[in-house]
């Protein structure tokens, strides 16, 4: 008989980072697991495709033909055959032994649709702040998951249940990229699928310089608002809008925000469907959590410089 594949593959999303996607694939590819990798180029205008041929063989490269954001990832998922899936960015991969670690738990927990893992940065491995958060979640723990549940995790430190996360749809195109982890999250919950923090399964984050600037904290507040627009209550929504427009008469990043999100709200509007109420209830005790702990949530944030 033929011996099973590997349940657990990798996603990676990249665009025009060459040489840092060459560092993490020969992490990737080196894990005792082997998983497949499927590398989804976003439109690269560098040598990405070119590298990845010479280099790394075994490794699928699914082209696209325009920088799609993060919904590339879904692109990657619909790709790869294995029953979960793990997503890793052009700096970051998987600690040895991580991967084969999450499919233990996945199997043994059938309602767990997504795993967010401790996450290590830099050469020094630093716990990322946004570890602590997660570890102290007000939404708790059912009793069929194995860790606490939570509304928000690194992308690149995640692993999917395949089938959960294509019935959910996956990263919303809205998005583009910046935050695009709390939706999901929402969508996976709303259908009944857990999301846990499970900081036993390691990723490891190597980040470039922060990237810090006005445009992306933009594109950050303006992709909160787009998700409250689509999931979160009608008044919600409306009075963190009015709170931004009153910031916008003063603050260019505001106004940019304001702008990006206006663009948007009629097509979130089409698309709104509100969390139930059990799932609004949970949201809302983790939007308290999020205003207590908000200077060590964003210095956690995760910085992506190739979407």
């Amino acid at each position: 008989m033929n011996a099973p594949g590997p349940s657990v593959g990798v996603v990676l999303a990249t665009r025009d980072r060459a040489e840092g996607l060459a560092t993490a694939l020969e992490h990737l590819t080196a894990l005792p697991e082997r998983p497949p990798v499927v590398v989804v180029d976003n439109g690269s205008t560098d040598h990405t495709r070119a590298m990845v041929a010479e280099r790394f063989p075994r490794v699928r490269v699914l082209a696209l033909g325009a920088n799609r954001g993060a919904p590339a990832r879904n692109d990657g998922v619909r790709a790869i055959g294995t029953p979960y899936v793990a997503f890793s960015d052009a700096d970051s991969w998987w600690r040895p032994g991580a991967l084969a670690r999450a499919a233990t738990l996945l199997n043994g927990h059938p309602r767990l649709g997504l795993l967010a893992a401790q996450v290590r940065v830099g050469p020094a491995e630093r716990p990322d702040p946004l570890n602590a958060t997660l570890a102290a979640s007000p939404v708790g723990r059912a009793e069929d998951l194995p860790g606490r549940e939570v509304f928000g995790f690194l992308a690149h430190g995640a692993v999917v249940r395949r089938g959960a996360f294509l019935e959910v749809g996956g990263f919303h195109p809205l998005i583009f990229f910046g935050g695009e982890e709390t939706l999901l999250a929402y969508d996976l919950a709303a259908m009944g699928w857990g999301v846990s923090y499970c900081p036993e399964v390691v990723a490891h984050h190597h980040p470039g310089p922060s990237s810090r600037d006005a445009e992306r904290t933009a594109v950050l507040r303006r992709n909160e608002l787009i998700g409250c627009w689509l999931r979160r209550p009608l008044p919600l929504a409306a009075r963190r809008t009015a709170g931004l427009l009153t910031e916008a008469g003063r603050d260019p990043v505001a106004r940019a925000a304001l702008g990006g999100l206006l663009a948007r709200l009629p097509t979130a509007l089409w698309q709104r469907r509100p969390l139930p109420p059990w799932v609004e209830e949970a949201a809302r005790r983790v939007d308290r959590q999020r205003t207590d702990d908000a200077p060590r949530r964003e210095e956690g944030q995760a910085v992506t410089h190739d979407r």
